[in-house]
């Protein structure tokens, strides 16, 4: 998995397909549908990316092993955000804070104004 994934990283692959890998089971195979932008500054970065799966198979609210034939694999923490008649749907969000670099850090919530420690 490449150090930083972008919403760049995610747009060519729309209406693409992942397995995503659960302990135990067969994969399930997820669609991605879309990729939304919520901020870019010079400081910080969000965006999310939407994958719809199956109907008969529903998956709670995780860290997932995700395969796709380009990216590799992932491992992304995916939410359940609703269900319609062609499957579930699931979201995971990225937000980064851009150092004065160009590119996205990782900073430990120890760091972060108001932040904790678990």
């Amino acid at each position: 998995m490449p150090d930083k994934l972008h919403k760049e990283s995610f747009a060519p692959f729309v209406n693409t397909t992942f397995q995503a890998c659960l302990p135990g089971t067969e994969p399930v195979i997820l669609t991605l549908t879309d990729v939304t932008e919520h901020l870019r500054t010079s400081r910080q970065e969000a965006f999310s990316v939407f994958f719809r799966g199956p109907a008969d198979r529903f998956m709670p609210q995780g860290t997932v092993l995700l395969k796709h034939a380009q990216m590799g694999e992932l491992e992304l923490f995916i939410v359940p955000i609703g269900k319609k008649e062609d499957g579930f749907e699931y979201e995971a969000v990225f937000n980064y804070l851009i150092p004065s670099s160009g590119q996205p850090e990782n900073v430990p919530a120890s760091e972060v104004k108001g932040g904790s420690r678990a």
